[in-house]
């Protein structure tokens, strides 16, 4: 009933401008949204407005345009770079003859096409389920329901409130087991939480260079590709981190411009990862001339699943795709880092990165001197063993004087392998 298109088929876009900033959208953003959905783009059909036109979006003259342009190539769908109300769907449809998409349709789709874990599969369903109940109309306009009156109130309608009652029936059954998978990450992030792993979130605008960089780090093999989307089912992997250790860093779904609602919280369970990570790291593609835009567009998501009070990171990665930019690391007035410059592709900057992550992770490190009597060589021994001994000495009393370095973590181990208050040793 809920016809979709097939990937392959032939397409019209359309784009509209408009003079509200917060309407515009980005035309080579469709492109690309298209081509990841494996659509190929026939046409491109342009215009301006002041404001969308209640019945068709746009006016009646540019919709009799998008109609001839249809009958010409032969299209199978227009796919429309706005979002479109049920009845404007209907509408176009009934102009154009054919298969009428919004950019909304068009996300969810490409999210369906992409989902790989079972967690992905039933979050892109439970958006899905609720975008296509506005849309019901759709499969029942043969038997006239619209019309009612004798004759005609009782198959369409009866079959109507039917799939109604089955898309209840089926978004409740989905949230029960989504509830059941966020329990399981749930008490795998309490794990990490009680033995003290910080977690580091890469966020950003999609196609930023997140998975590029996140295979870079830790040597995976996560799906990355130039094209909008190409990871939506988050991947954890252990990253060491020089005077840290051990850190779990996540790789997660990019955001996008005006991202469908309905997407956001049906992948809030899954944006968990960014909303209790220890720090983020905000992927910036710095040769994109939206970058600006993009930045902001990623805050706004950020603010909206209630993510935007962690620490941040910038990284500027695509540096090899302008000219004379050498990889550094900008600092606050503070000397703390705030963002990087890296190339992802090229591998140039990494270690810079790594720098920075460390120092703004260094408060979960314990440095400190130890002065630590004779008879407690054992715990020197220990301390050595660790590596974290940075220097040594002797006081007058024949006492070793110990700078240590090492993670918390190891710290409160330590502590508690030795059965005695080791924290006395702490020179003051």
């Amino acid at each position: 009933m809920f016809d979709r298109y097939e990937a392959g088929e032939q397409a019209v876009l359309v784009h509209i401008d408009f003079p509200n900033e917060g309407d515009r959208e980005d035309l080579r953003e469709l492109e690309m949204l298209v081509s990841s959905a494996g659509v190929s783009s026939l046409a491109i059909v342009q215009g301006s407005r002041q404001a969308p036109h209640a019945k068709l979006f746009v006016g009646t003259g540019k919709a009799e345009e998008i109609a001839e342009i249809v009958k010409i190539h032969n299209a199978d769908v227009v796919i429309f770079n706005h979002q479109l109300s049920p009845s404007q769907e209907r509408n176009l449809e009934r102009v154009c003859q054919c298969r009428v998409l919004d950019r909304t349709t068009l996300i969810l789709d490409i999210f369906a096409q992409r989902a790989r874990t079972h967690e992905g599969k039933l979050q892109v369903e439970l958006a899905q389920l609720k975008h296509i109940s506005t849309r019901l109309i759709r499969g029942w306009t043969h038997l006239e329901r619209q019309k009612g009156g004798i004759g005609l109130r009782g198959p369409g309608e009866t079959q109507l409130e039917t799939d109604r009652r089955l898309l209840r029936e089926r978004i409740k059954s989905i949230r029960k087991r989504l509830d059941k998978v966020a329990t399981v990450r749930e008490q795998g992030r309490r794990a990490r939480s009680r033995n003290e792993v910080p977690t580091v979130s890469l966020v950003g605008y999609t196609n930023a260079g997140k998975s590029t960089l996140f295979n870079l780090l830790t040597n995976s093999d996560v799906y990355a590709a130039d094209q909008l989307f190409a990871t939506l089912d988050p991947t954890l992997r252990k990253l060491h981190i020089d005077d840290i250790g051990p850190v779990i860093l996540a790789d997660t779904v990019g955001f996008i411009r005006h991202l469908p609602h309905d997407l956001v919280a049906a992948f809030k369970a899954t944006l968990t990862e960014t909303r209790e990570a220890d720090l983020q790291i905000h992927v910036v593609d710095v040769a994109d001339n939206r970058r600006k835009e993009n930045i902001e567009e990623v805050q706004s998501v950020l603010k909206e699943i209630e993510a935007d009070d962690i620490v941040q990171l910038l990284v500027y990665n695509k540096i090899d795709l302008l000219e004379e930019v050498r990889p550094r690391i900008d600092r606050n007035d503070e000397g703390q880092p705030i963002r990087v410059w890296l190339s992802a592709h090229s591998g140039v900057g990494t270690e810079l990165l790594c720098q920075a992550i460390s120092e703004l992770l260094a408060k979960k490190i314990f440095a400190h001197t130890l002065c630590i009597p004779p008879a407690f060589g054992r715990l020197r021994g220990v301390l050595f063993n660790l590596n974290a001994v940075q220097q040594e000495d002797f006081d007058e009393h024949g006492n070793w004087l110990l700078n240590v370095r090492l993670p918390q973590v190891d710290w409160e181990r330590l502590k508690k392998e030795q059965g005695m208050d080791i924290e006395k040793f702490i020179d003051t």
